[in-house]
């Protein structure tokens, strides 16, 4: 079993800036890859962006270019350095970890507010 804990979530204004965090405990040793997913009110959850234990990047569209997803193995926590910041990124965001198995774990989620 694996447990995420995310933190840093928040209110920013319009082109601001939130970094997020997730801790991951318990059976480490499995995870695969860990990233971060949202869902926005009346939304369906989406992809926000993903890392593999080996450093493999992957973005959402709408993130691309704004959003940095990095990963401290050593301290099983993966973060998430968001700019930039648009209203239309306000939702709650869920980290996400899948280990070797193909089996999803997932954070309570946290709440990213941008507005002015």
């Amino acid at each position: 079993q694996v447990q995420l804990v995310e933190s840093g979530g928040g209110l920013v204004q319009p082109g601001g800036s939130l970094r997020l965090s997730c801790a991951a405990s318990g059976s480490t040793f499995s995870i695969y890859a860990m990233g971060w997913y949202r869902q926005a009110p009346g939304k369906r959850r989406e992809l926000v962006a993903t890392i593999t234990s080996g450093g493999s990047r992957n973005y959402a569209d709408s993130t691309k270019g704004r959003f940095t997803i990095s990963r401290d193995n050593a301290k099983n926590t993966v973060f998430l350095q968001m700019n930039s910041l648009k209203p239309e990124d306000t939702a709650v965001y869920y980290c996400h970890a899948v280990d070797y198995g193909d089996y999803d774990y997932w954070g309570q989620g946290t709440q990213v507010t941008v507005s002015s």
